[in-house]
């Protein structure tokens, strides 16, 4: 007898930050995860983990929304159904609910979990085997403090836990962000690179000014600077500019990544396993991206242990990406809902080992940190 998908829970977790994240959107204190648990018949668990940024601020689903919508419309799609064959799983998902990346991935990583914890393979062999087993780990200085940003990459550096840097820039005027962006890339020299990220705050023309600014000072990529459905305006500015534009919010999965490739851009995409709908979403738009020759970034939603270890055993299983990763989210957070932390050395972060994730849950700090 097949084994099966026997119950599926989900639980709203709230994990305090280190400090205020500041984005062009919102400013977080707390980051809300909603952490998938799939049983099956074997006695089996799988993980899974749905996370966003500020609420709806991102995007079009909200912690609550992904818990809602996996309990009442995704879970009774799965439950009684074959635990083994992901892709039919995914098929039927897509066929019954549009939209709801988010969730989907969040249930997608509980089904290739369980199913490397019942094979004995992590995730990562599951997906063929990883061809690195140790990712570099950018930072994002974000507290909109330049003295305090500067001191903070320079710690970062001396620790070796960090070689290059972010800025999410996009909330102040556009003359105002310039400035602070290159004071901390001249602080920093050659011993850092810097990048932005303006999370589609400018129209095309205020990108035009920013992003010269911005190139003279320095920096070595600019992401998403203006709307994500602006595909032609960020062909224009990626075909401008020497510094090169990154995709994010503009590149969900393989078909977007076609669609801009095919407009003439050039430069690079943002891989998130929540905004392509899981592992095997991201993965067709790197292998999109890379029959192009676009370059490919490991993006983040600020998700916890349990995303992030999604993450990067499919980033593992890609060539060398040109531009790292950003996969520090548990290292934004005081406390954390797992056993073991991942491991964050010379300036990256190594794939875990064992059975599916890798990963187990504490239960004392589950229930402490969990919704009531």
């Amino acid at each position: 007898m097949s084994t099966v998908i026997q119950h599926i829970e989900t639980l709203l977790v709230d994990l305090p930050t280190i400090r205020p994240h500041k984005l062009s959107m919102a400013t977080m204190a707390c980051q809300t995860m909603v952490i998938v648990r799939m049983r099956h018949s074997d006695g089996i668990e799988g993980l899974g983990e749905g996370t966003t940024i500020g609420g709806l601020a991102y995007g079009p689903e909200s912690p609550e929304s992904i818990k809602r919508n996996i309990d009442t419309y995704l879970a009774p799609l799965l439950v009684g159904q074959p635990s083994n064959n992901v892709h039919q799983l995914r098929a039927r998902l897509n066929r019954h609910a549009r939209g709801n990346m988010i969730a989907k991935s969040a249930l997608e990583t509980a089904l290739l979990d369980a199913q490397g914890k019942r094979l004995g393979l992590s995730v990562a062999e599951l997906l063929g085997g990883a061809r690195q087993d140790h990712l570099p780990v950018l930072w994002t200085l974000a507290s909109g403090d330049t003295a305090k940003d500067i001191d903070e990459a320079l710690l970062r550096l001396e620790q070796r836990r960090h070689c290059d840097f972010k800025l999410k820039i996009g909330a102040n005027p556009v003359d105002q962000d310039v400035r602070h962006v290159a004071a901390i890339k001249a602080a920093l020299g050659d011993r850092a690179s810097v990048r932005v990220d303006v999370n589609q705050a400018w129209d095309e023309s205020t990108a035009v000014r920013g992003i010269q600014a911005l190139q003279d000072a320095g920096i070595e990529l600019i992401e998403q600077p203006i709307g994500a459905r602006e595909h032609a305006g960020l062909v224009r500015l990626a075909n401008r500019f020497n510094v090169p534009m990154l995709a994010d919010e503009a590149v969900q999965d393989a078909r977007d990544g076609l669609d801009l490739i095919c407009g003439g851009f050039s430069g690079a995409f943002a891989l998130k396993i929540a905004k392509s709908g899981g592992i095997h979403g991201a993965l067709e738009l790197a292998h999109v991206a890379q029959a192009a020759g676009v370059g490919l970034y490991g993006g983040t939603l600020l998700e916890g242990t349990i995303g992030t270890a999604a993450s990067l055993h499919a980033w593992a299983t890609l060539p060398e990406m040109a531009w790292g990763t950003e996969m520090f989210g548990p290292l934004l957070l005081k406390d954390d809902i797992v056993a073991e932390p991942l491991k964050y050395t010379e300036f990256g972060v190594e794939v875990p080992s064992g059975a599916g994730l890798g990963i187990k849950l504490d239960e004392d700090k589950l229930a402490h940190y969990s919704r009531k």
